[in-house]
């Protein structure tokens, strides 16, 4: 059996190729090597016996060399971030997925799944309760004035009561941000021509996913990174909003064994799973749990910053895919304790944090609040 993994090279990607090889699949990657994320170029957890094809997913040439002979896909090449570049996402995530299925189906390739890295993003704010109205709630986005004003609760839309996150279901999405929608629509376009050609296909709505390899130098590889980063060099990690902000954070490992259930799993084919731990921990949680392991004092910044389209809380329900036989395994002290020691053996750490902090305030991605 051979594979193609998209995004090969990267933190998910690569992962997946090292769980393949153990399944004895052959395993080909494609992989842009952005120099956001790559910047020494290939690095050296790729496996030698690993095919290795450079190139973007947008490249018809590329994906037509990189499907041949294959018969499962995993398809983690994406574009990520807050940054306003509102056609990129479309055009790497959306395009480079249709350009799969289409070389699929003009080929007529027999691929047997084809496995989409989605987000948990799709779901925009996701959840929520209302005790006032007693009702469930899919609040759209937050409003810039009162975000402006320190508010940071989800208001009932009724009531104004502020409203209480519930785990969310794949039920209903509701995506609002550049990456959400560009991912909604990958997912559509996976599931939807998958059906309709007969190309077994799942979408993995990832929640946020850490562990050894994320790297340290992408400006959107989140709180695991940039605060051990500033620990470890005796700087202040700065805090969004109050802090209080609720977060879902997967272990590397069980997102592999996610995508191993569903390609193994024919009750997978054609829908959508959310992959995350289903337990809710706050930034401020997170820094005081990251410094205890590090043995620092936990300080922080909150200077009342915030980034604009981020949501308030967003905690998934993990039942769909537990009904598949999947397991949570890892903690979020695993999660720290994993990610630790993999920095541990680099040799090229760095602040990066302010120069991407600096970047996302130009472009109004990341704002100050007045009050």
């Amino acid at each position: 059996m051979r594979a193609l993994v998209t995004g090969g090279a990267g933190f998910i990607g690569s992962h997946i190729v090292d769980a393949l090889l153990k399944r004895h699949y052959r395993v080909r990657i494609v992989d842009a090597l952005d120099p956001v994320v790559h910047a020494g170029g290939m690095p050296s957890y790729v496996p030698d016996n690993v095919e290795v094809l450079s190139g973007d997913v947008r490249n018809p040439e590329l994906m037509s060399r990189a499907l041949a002979d294959v018969d499962v896909v995993f398809h983690e090449a994406a574009r990520q971030g807050f940054l306003p570049e509102f056609s990129r996402f479309f055009d790497v995530n959306t395009v480079g997925t249709a350009l799969i299925f289409e070389t699929i189906v003009a080929q007529r390739l027999p691929v047997r799944k084809v496995v989409v890295a989605s987000s948990q993003a799709v779901y925009g704010e996701g959840k929520y309760y209302c005790p006032s109205c007693d009702r469930i709630e899919f609040p759209g986005p937050r409003d810039e004035a009162r975000l402006l004003r320190s508010e940071w609760e989800v208001p009932c839309p009724t009531c104004g009561t502020d409203l209480r996150w519930r785990h969310t279901d794949e039920a209903t999405v509701k995506p609002f941000t550049q990456y959400a929608l560009s991912k909604y629509t990958q997912e559509m376009v996976a599931l939807n021509f998958g059906r309709r050609y007969g190309i077994p296909s799942v979408a993995l709505r990832y929640s946020i996913t850490q562990g050894p390899r994320q790297s340290f130098k992408n400006a959107y590889s989140g709180i695991l990174r940039i605060f051990s980063l500033r620990y470890l060099q005796g700087l202040t990690p700065v805090i969004y909003e109050d802090g209080r902000m609720q977060r879902d954070y997967v272990h590397i490992d069980d997102v592999v064994e996610a995508n191993m259930v569903v390609l193994d799993s024919s009750e997978a084919d054609f829908r959508a799973f959310n992959v995350g731990s289903g337990v809710a921990t706050t930034q401020i949680e997170y820094a005081e749990k990251l410094a205890a392991h590090l043995k620092v004092d936990p300080v922080y910044s909150v200077p009342g910053e915030f980034r604009y389209g981020d949501v308030r809380h967003i905690v998934s329900d993990v039942s769909g895919l537990c009904a598949l036989g999947w397991r949570v395994t890892k903690s979020l002290d695993e999660i720290i304790a994993d990610y630790v020691a993999w920095l541990g053996e680099r040799t090229d750490l760095a602040d990066y944090f302010e120069d991407a902090a600096q970047a996302m305030k130009a472009v109004g991605a990341v704002r100050q609040a007045l009050a």
